[in-house]
């Protein structure tokens, strides 16, 4: 990067790209709590019903939200990089690149769940959203365990993601996590 772009980058993320990444956050940690616990819970009872609707709208808003970022991320200029590593720095780039991914594909892929099993996927009570493929038992397992493990797979990325800025902050002692905190300065 030449020096005048560098100069010309930001020297934190701009809001709304803050504020939609401690939502996702707050979403994500939501929807994870929920999948983990309604699984145990007495088949047919009135708690796992609303953990499953809870679970599923919530799902599609991560998948919204990751849209949005998708979008800001496409139109806000990021923060210039930090001083460090060129492989640490590659290899924060490709993790961001496989989140995003995942952030799309745990989402469909429960949402493709729902719809070989052939439920309804109201979405908060407000709108039905429409299958993404027909009913078929036989596409059922295949499609959960794809749910889980991208599940499972998003879960230990995102570990690492917030092992590396704790290490930032902490360790490191530059402003990697700063930069990211809404009403922060420096």
């Amino acid at each position: 990067m030449s020096h005048a772009v560098a100069a010309a980058a930001p020297a934190r993320w701009a809001l709304p790209v803050q504020l939609l990444h401690w939502l996702g956050v707050l979403l994500l940690l939501s929807v994870a709590t929920l999948g983990l616990l309604m699984v145990d819970m007495p088949r047919g009872s009135e708690l796992r019903k609303l953990c499953y609707g809870l679970h599923k709208s919530l799902g599609i808003a991560v998948l919204g939200v990751a849209l949005l970022r998708l979008l800001a991320r496409a139109l806000v200029r990021a923060p210039a990089a930090l001083p460090g590593p060129a492989w640490q720095l590659r290899v924060a780039r490709l993790a961001h690149g496989l989140m995003y991914a995942l952030l799309l594909a745990v989402p469909l892929s429960g949402w493709l769940l729902n719809s070989v099993a052939g439920q309804p996927l109201p979405w908060f009570g407000l709108v039905d959203l429409p299958p993404l493929a027909d009913r078929n038992p036989a596409w059922r397992k295949p499609a959960d365990t794809a749910h889980l493990w991208l599940f499972w797979t998003l879960a230990a990325l995102v570990a690492v993601h917030v092992l590396a800025a704790l290490h930032h902050h902490w360790i490191a002692r530059d402003a990697t996590l700063r930069r990211m905190l809404p009403g922060r300065r420096g």
